[in-house]
């Protein structure tokens, strides 16, 4: 997200502001249940997120309908990646939003643990039940209880690549990670650098690391080592850094080298494959490339910017990552009739469907058509998404406690730039990573 999915445009762009929705007049009847569809006239929600730019915009469009709706008037906050910081802050200060849509499993956590939230309506429970895979309610319950409502997701396993570039060089989409490597090499010899890295977000190269993990460890190992149950010395955890590090270390693959890679941030990974000056073939993030691709570089999606999943790695499967942000309502929020009616609406379909249309969006909920997507290429990683069902895996780094998964400069995101930087010794990186996520899950169960 986030950050990230998520997030990820949004929070490379991030800033922190605050915007007012105007009061739109009553419309039909609130999605908290019974009234004249005005029962929530008067009352103003505060919502807070890690959104800004086009997301933010296209999330206001929820709001919006939101307003409508029910009456309400909304406010959304964008709190950059410091989510736990700054709704901490706000907590304190007496000034707590309604509803935070949390990009983080391990933030969504700890805000359950610091009984700052609100178990969500049964209207919302029965929602998810019929509607979501067990997956997302999993990620959105502490210790059985619901928190957590998943609104948008992000399917995180796409690589986005120029149809140009592929046919200049003669490579076709590959099927496997070897494959992917060895058509990104041919692609080099044409003339043009196989991947735009985005290594100076460290956010980046968690999501290329899980992908390979999920991949060739699988599923088990994957969830064992996102709740710290086995070692980041694991030897599967050598072994997914040793197949990265034969990425990082090739300097065909990456433009500008690992130097380069590490000047590179997420938009501008983006922009070295669709801007007007391309310097590389394929950029890897998740399916919110397509957005940037479209808004920024006015890319046809589909046409001048397509996508190919993650391949499998080695004998695995090919992974299916995903993130998300969660809808959750603080206790100290002063509108808490607004606020469950609120998580109410986005668990319906009507609600995911005003930001499909806009582009830049999954949804998790099955019960959305899929023709409400703008275009082909968004229904198909749609529809790659719900299909996973239950064998999706949520980003790893958003499972773990912020101050290793999740901080600019610290814990996995360090760690792993430094790895970009140097990738001769996975044993070592493992080693600095365990250090780093036991210290970090240590603080976070005495805390």
């Amino acid at each position: 997200m986030r950050r990230r999915i998520r997030t990820a445009y949004g929070s490379a762009l991030a800033l922190t502001l605050a915007l007012g929705a105007a009061a739109c007049g009553g419309g039909p009847v609130s999605t908290a249940g019974g009234g004249d569809g005005k029962e929530l006239a008067g009352q103003t929600l505060t919502v807070a997120g890690v959104w800004s730019g086009a997301e933010q915009k296209n999330f206001q469009k929820v709001l919006d309908a939101f307003t409508e709706k029910t009456g309400a008037k909304t406010r959304f906050v964008s709190t950059g990646d410091n989510v736990s910081t700054v709704v901490g802050s706000k907590i304190e200060g007496g000034n707590a939003p309604d509803v935070v849509m949390v990009p983080q499993v391990g933030v969504l956590q700890q805000f359950a643990q610091r009984k700052w939230l609100q178990p969500l309506s049964e209207k919302t429970r029965q929602a998810v039940d019929a509607d979501y895979a067990p997956v997302w309610k999993s990620y959105g319950s502490v210790d059985g209880t619901l928190y957590g409502l998943y609104f948008k997701a992000a399917h995180k396993s796409t690589v986005w690549y120029s149809p140009e570039a592929f046919e200049q060089a003669g490579v076709r989409p590959p099927a496997t990670y070897a494959e992917m490597l060895t058509a990104g090499r041919t692609v080099s010899d044409s003339g043009l650098p196989a991947f735009a890295v985005a290594g100076e977000d460290g956010w980046t190269l968690t999501d290329w690391f899980e992908n390979v993990y999920l991949s060739q460890a699988g599923p088990q190992k994957y969830d064992q080592l996102a709740q710290h149950r086995i070692k980041w010395t694991d030897p599967s955890v050598v072994e997914a850094l040793r197949t990265l590090g034969a990425l990082f270390s090739d300097k065909k693959l990456l433009a500008g080298g690992q130097k380069g890679a590490l000047a590179t941030d997420f938009p501008g990974s983006v922009e070295k494959v669709f801007g007007p000056e391309p310097e590389a073939g394929m950029v890897y993030e998740g399916d919110f490339v397509a957005g940037m691709a479209k808004d920024e570089f006015g890319k046809k999606i589909g046409e001048e910017a397509k996508f190919f999943p993650f391949p499998p790695v080695g004998k695995g499967a090919a992974p299916v990552v995903s993130g998300g942000d969660a809808a959750v309502v603080l206790k100290d929020g002063k509108n808490q009739k607004a606020a469950m009616a609120f998580l109410e609406f986005l668990a319906t379909p009507e609600a995911a469907a005003v930001w499909a249309a806009e582009g830049g969006f999954l949804s998790p909920n099955k019960a959305l058509d899929l023709g409400a997507y703008s275009d082909a290429t968004l229904r198909s990683t749609a529809k790659s998404l719900i299909d996973a069902g239950d064998t999706v895996r949520f980003d790893m780094s958003d499972q773990a406690p912020a101050a290793f998964g999740g901080t600019k400069g610290a814990g996995e995101w360090k760690l792993l730039q430094d790895f970009l930087r140097d990738p001769s010794d996975p044993a070592r990186t493992a080693a600095a990573l365990e250090a780093a996520a036991a210290k970090a899950y240590q603080t976070a169960n005495q805390g």
